[in-house]
């Protein structure tokens, strides 16, 4: 499973010399699995990078969003398969009061996009989910509500015994330090022996104080849920849009210094990539 990082900020930051490193795009994850199915992570504006990149003959894609904030659904509409005719898009959305497709249509429609929703070229196909499991070819797919506002779902995605674990906008309850109830933590099953867990970092500690409940976590949160959920590897992500990559740099380093993590951390930076693969039963510490 191979994992690249198109966009990695939790708001459009100004392009220049400041965000050079990290990049300035909204989030999108793009996800090869080893059957070459192709599974997107978010539509953010990261997702024009990917479509450039993407090979003319994909025929079939599958988009995983996380909930319908504008900066995770900003770049769908410039995403090239779906003006492809002979291509097939899956969009895979959270279920809420109001069904997936006119939510989306609040945005592919004019007069905020020149292109409605139904007009689209592709064969698209929308899927709403709550808390369950799926399978997308050779890949296990689960998806759960977590604690964000507004429906919002974490995915846990395995393949080829390696496990990702996507969670860009979460604020999860980390004031319980009881191991018998650390289950309950939001996103915490989704999370558990990750070998690779993308997690929101959006905040300072300071910064975190003056927005408790708007369902982001500071840098320090991030490390603290990588470290109960017992996951290999960390990428902080959903960097906040007014932290340039020197205040990145410290925050992150700072946050290593502090915690004296038992995993690894690698900062989460826009044409990141990272391969994933493990004998399907290799024991998980």
């Amino acid at each position: 499973m191979k994992v690249t990082l198109w966009g990695t900020r939790g708001s459009l930051a100004s392009p220049g010399p400041d965000t050079a490193r990290y990049g300035g795009n909204t989030a999108c994850v793009a996800v090869q699995a080893d059957d070459g199915r192709l599974l997107v992570l978010d539509a953010g504006t990261g997702i024009r990078r990917l479509s450039d990149a993407l090979a003319r003959d994909v025929t079939r894609v599958d988009i995983l969003l996380t909930h319908l904030h504008m900066d995770h659904i900003q770049g769908l509409g410039f995403f090239g398969p779906l003006r492809d005719p002979e291509a097939e898009v899956h969009i895979w959305g959270p279920r809420a009061d109001i069904s997936l497709g006119e939510r989306l249509a609040r945005y592919l429609s004019p007069p905020l996009f020149p292109v409605a929703l139904g007009d689209l070229e592709c064969r698209l196909v929308l899927h709403e989910l709550s808390d369950e499991q799926f399978t997308i070819g050779a890949c296990t797919v689960e998806a759960a509500f977590v604690c964000h506002p507004d429906p919002t779902i974490g995915y846990r995605i395995a393949n080829a015994g390696a496990l990702l674990c996507y969670l860009p906008d979460h604020e999860p309850a980390l004031i319980c330090d009881d191991p018998a109830r650390a289950a309950w933590t939001s996103g915490s099953t989704l999370a558990a022996g990750a070998d690779l867990l993308i997690h929101d970092a959006q905040y300072t500690e300071a910064e975190y104080a003056e927005h408790v409940g708007w369902g982001h976590s500071s840098v320090g949160h991030a490390f603290a849920f990588a470290a109960r959920t017992g996951v290999r590897h960390l990428v902080p992500f959903h960097h906040d849009p007014t932290h340039s990559d020197d205040d990145l740099d410290c925050l992150l380093q700072a946050a290593v210094a502090a915690a004296r993590p038992r995993f690894r951390v690698t900062p989460g930076r826009e044409g990141a990539t990272f391969t994933l693969s493990r004998p399907p039963h290799a024991e998980r510490a």
